[in-house]
């Protein structure tokens, strides 16, 4: 899949995002080595700190579905944006330099890059044995 193509389904996301406080609305789709799609979107609560992010949202339904293997993850947001540092921790777990395409609202490419730029010397797995 091309990165146009996943931008495109993490924009659809983002038009179902749950942002009532900031308004800022942020959608992600993650691919998944054998092909398959998960998108999320951030979800907000009155009680900041249990909103959750989009690209969280997409990892953790995979991992519900059993997925553990992912091969690149795009992300809409306003004027485009980057994955904050939860996120980051939480895609290093299960690839430490998955492709990350950065999207605008209407899911136009605006950066490719990948988490071993954005998470240097990433603390991971291997650091707990």
């Amino acid at each position: 899949m091309k990165a146009q193509e996943l931008l495109k389904l993490a924009s659809q996301a983002r038009n179902r995002a749950y942002a009532p406080y900031s308004k800022f609305q942020v959608g992600a789709a993650l691919l998944t080595e054998n092909g398959e799609v998960f998108s999320g979107c951030n979800v907000e609560n009155a009680s900041y700190g249990l909103s959750i992010c989009a690209e969280r949202t997409a990892v953790f339904k995979a991992l519900s579905e059993g997925v553990k293997s992912f091969s690149a993850i795009a992300i809409s947001a306003p004027r485009g944006g980057s994955p904050c540092g939860a996120c980051r921790q939480v895609l290093n777990e299960f690839h430490p330099s998955i492709p990350i395409y950065l999207g605008d609202e209407n899911g136009m490419l605006i950066c490719a890059t990948s988490l071993q730029d954005l998470l240097p010397h990433a603390f991971g797995p291997e650091n707990l044995s």
